[in-house]
């Protein structure tokens, strides 16, 4: 625990079994519990988390990286977590800086905390692919324009939310594709959290899970759709179900 808020780790997992034990490890100790949520691996990333002690959950058919998130924030809340800190279990980005992450939202300072690899120098010297690179920039510009922010990056996979967070936005009417991380954050910012930032370095190597190259372009558009759909809701123009908070 952190001032007294349970912590729960969550890892969405998909072919993860090369790397889960190595991000495992590096789980600081106030965590209190961990939970992997298996979305049909075709190798034995649940019977590994299983052996390392780790509360597992199997999906009997593939859901998508965005329904994945959906069940491990169901079993968090169930858990009784107050934070809940979502790390990639393909060890990109390291777990020890979950007790900053959780601290910043047990202590009162923030709704939400994003782990931002652009922060610092980070990004390019960890491997990310010029293209990636250069593509998340222009992405996170067009979203801070019309989202009306000043965040360094929309896209990355580490973040931490409260309890209220999740319980509040209406993450049932968010795709369950990639794009589901963008929704959530434009959710936070429609219904006025706190979303703070913390600079994390990230590590790319083969066993570490990327989108090819026609996935990134899918995604890209879809990221752009989703900062749009804000806007146009933000000018009555629209009425999406993203925007309706959970009672």
């Amino acid at each position: 625990m952190i001032n007294g808020k349970k912590i729960i780790v969550v890892l969405p997992a998909y072919n993860a079994e090369k790397t889960l034990e190595n991000t495992w490890r590096e789980i600081p100790p106030e965590v209190d519990n961990t939970v992997l949520v298996d979305d049909c691996s075709c190798d034995n990333t649940a019977d590994l988390a299983q052996k390392l002690g780790i509360t597992t959950v199997v999906h009997k058919t593939n859901t998508g990286y965005g329904g994945n998130q959906k069940t491990c924030y169901r079993i968090a809340l169930e858990m009784g977590a107050d934070i809940v800190v979502m790390v990639h279990p393909d060890y990109q980005y390291t777990p020890r800086l979950v007790t900053a992450m959780a601290a910043m939202i047990a202590y009162g300072e923030f709704d939400s905390v994003l782990a931002s690899r652009i922060l610092g120098t980070g990004a390019l010297k960890g491997g990310m692919p010029l293209y990636k690179y250069i593509a998340n920039r222009f992405l996170t510009l067009v979203e801070n324009i019309l989202l009306g922010q000043k965040f360094s990056e929309y896209h990355t996979g580490y973040r931490a939310f409260s309890r209220e967070v999740l319980e509040k936005l209406p993450l049932d009417a968010n795709s369950d594709d990639f794009v589901f991380d963008n929704q959530m954050i434009t959710q936070m910012v429609w219904f006025n959290f706190r979303v703070g930032e913390l600079s994390c370095p990230a590590k790319y190597f083969d066993a570490a899970s990327s989108i090819n190259f026609r996935r990134s372009v899918i995604y890209g558009l879809a990221v752009l759709g989703t900062a749009l759909l804000f806007r146009l809701n933000k000018w009555g123009l629209a009425a999406s179900p993203q925007y309706r908070q959970n009672k």
